[in-house]
C-alpha cells in the first residue's frame, strides 16, 4: 500500500504519528500547500514517510502527485471545501480514496429548515456507479464522527438489536484550554459549517428532512467522568450515511456544544462572519469565515494547554434479541493527557485520526474490501473494533 495523505494540519499530523508505528504500508507521502508544515509532520518518522507540496483545490495536481509516487490510496485530511478535487484527483489517478468529511451541502433555497437541498455527500454518491465500474473504492466518512460512530451503528444492528427505534450519535467532552476565553478544540471552519447549516434528521417513511439549528436540546450523560452535557441537533454525515445500510426508525446527530459555544456561533451568524463569500477590505478580498479561523488559535497547537476527555459514541434504542426493550451507548473516550504523552497530539485530533489509519490497515490486509462510494456501515464492524483496541485505544459499551 502506497498512501498519499493530503493535509498536514492537526488531524493529518496525528495520522502520521499513528501510522508510523504500523507496518502495513510501503510509503506514505504527506502533502500540504505549506511545504514547511508537511516537513514538520514527517520529521522523525523514518524513510517510509515523505513530505510533498500540493494544491488541494486542483484535481489535476492531486492526480499528478499520485502518479509520481504510484499511490494506491489517498487519505483526505483537509477541510470539506477540498473534498471534490481530491476525490476526483484520486479517481483520475486510479487510486482508492478515504475521507473524514463528505462533499458540502447547500440548503434548500425556499424551505431550508424543513426540506433538504443538496445533502452532504450527494456529489460523491452521484458518481458511485463510475467508481464501482472502475473497481475503485471511495470509503467516505471514516474519521471518528462520521466513522467510528457509523461502525458502532453497524455493530449494534448486527449484534445487539432485533429492531432499532433510533440511532442517535452523541458527542460530548469536558475539555478546557488554559489561557483562552474561547479556543475551539477542532477546526472552527468545519464547526461553523456543521453547526449553522440546517440539521438533518432521518425517519422511516419520511426520509431526510431538516430543522432549525440547535434544535431538540437534550442533556446526555457521558461516561468516563465527563458527565451530563447539553446536546443539540447539528448537520452531520452519519444521518446521511447510516440509513443507507442500517435499518432504523430514526437517525439523529447531536453535539455537546454548551451554551457559550452556541452563543458565539449565533453571534458569528448575526454578524455575517460565518459566510464563505469574500468581502473587500481595504482593497483585499477575504472570506469572513477564513478571517475568524485565522484569528483563533490553531487547534493543533493547543494540546499542552488542554485538559480533560472527549467522547464520541452512538446511542441505540430498540428491541434486543430477547424481545425486551434495550438502550445501549457504544463509545470511545480519549484523555488528552494520554494522547499528548503517548503521541504528542491533542485528544480531539488524535481521536479523529486513528480511525482512517485503522481502516487503511484493514484494507491493506483484505479484512475490508469493496468498490463504489461506501460508508463505514457497509463493512463488517468487528474487525475494525478489534483492531482499534489493538492500537491501544479500546472502545466501551454501556447498557442504559
Amino acid at each position: 500500500m502506497r498512501i498519499l495523505l493530503v493535509g498536514a494540519g492537526g488531524v493529518g499530523s496525528a495520522a502520521v504519528s499513528i501510522a508510523a508505528r504500523r507496518t502495513f504500508f510501503e510509503l506514505m507521502v504527506v502533502a500540504d500547500h505549506d511545504p514547511a508544515r508537511a516537513a514538520r509532520a514527517v520529521a522523525g518518522h523514518g524513510d517510509r514517510i515523505a513530505a510533498a507540496t500540493v494544491d488541494a483545490s486542483s484535481a489535476d495536481a492531486v492526480a499528478a502527485l499520485c502518479r509520481e509516487h504510484r499511490i494506491t490510496h489517498v487519505l483526505n485530511a483537509v477541510d470539506p471545501r477540498f473534498v471534490m478535487p481530491i476525490f476526483d484527483g484520486a479517481f483520475a489517478a486510479g487510486a482508492d480514496y478515504l475521507d473524514m468529511a463528505m462533499s458540502l451541502s447547500r440548503p434548500h433555497p425556499e424551505r431550508p429548515y424543513a426540506e433538504t437541498g443538496v445533502k452532504l455527500g450527494d456529489e460523491q454518491f452521484a458518481v458511485a456507479q463510475r467508481w464501482a465500474a472502475a473497481g475503485r473504492l471511495a470509503l467516505c466518512g471514516i474519521g471518528v464522527e462520521p466513522g467510528l460512530s457509523d461502525v458502532f451503528a453497524r455493530y449494534a444492528a448486527d449484534e445487539l438489536f432485533a429492531e432499532i427505534d433510533e440511532i442517535g450519535v452523541r458527542d460530548g467532552a469536558n475539555l478546557t484550554v488554559a489561557g483562552y476565553d474561547f479556543a475551539p478544540s477542532f477546526s472552527i471552519w468545519t464547526t461553523i459549517e456543521e453547526c449553522l447549516n440546517p440539521p438533518v434528521i432521518w425517519e422511516a417513511g419520511r426520509g431526510w428532512f431538516t430543522t432549525e439549528p440547535f434544535s431538540e436540546p437534550e442533556v446526555f450523560d457521558f461516561p468516563a467522568g465527563i458527565g451530563p452535557v447539553e446536546c443539540v441537533n447539528v448537520e452531520h454525515e452519519e444521518v446521511l450515511l447510516i440509513p443507507r445500510w442500517v435499518e432504523a426508525k430514526r437517525v439523529t446527530f447531536k453535539y455537546g456544544l454548551g451554551a457559550e459555544f452556541i452563543e458565539v456561533l449565533r453571534t458569528l451568524h448575526k454578524l455575517g462572519l460565518d459566510s464563505t463569500e469574500p468581502v473587500r477590505v481595504r482593497g483585499v478580498e477575504v472570506s469572513p469565515r477564513d478571517l475568524v479561523a485565522a484569528a483563533l488559535p490553531d487547534p493543533a497547537t493547543l494540546g499542552d494547554r488542554m485538559s480533560g476527555k472527549t467522547c464520541a459514541g452512538t446511542y441505540v434504542t430498540g428491541t434486543g434479541p430477547d424481545g425486551q426493550p434495550r438502550r445501549v451507548y457504544l463509545y470511545h473516550v480519549v484523555d488528552n493527557e494520554w494522547s499528548m504523552s503517548e503521541y504528542g497530539h491533542q485528544a480531539v485530533v488524535w481521536q479523529t485520526a486513528v480511525n482512517p489509519v485503522v481502516a487503511l490497515e484493514l484494507l491493506a490486509t483484505g479484512a475490508w474490501s469493496g468498490t463504489g462510494v461506501l460508508g463505514p456501515e457497509a463493512f463488517p464492524p468487528t474487525p475494525f473494533l478489534d483492531l482499534l483496541t489493538g492500537y491501544g485505544s479500546p472502545w466501551g459499551m454501556e447498557e442504559r
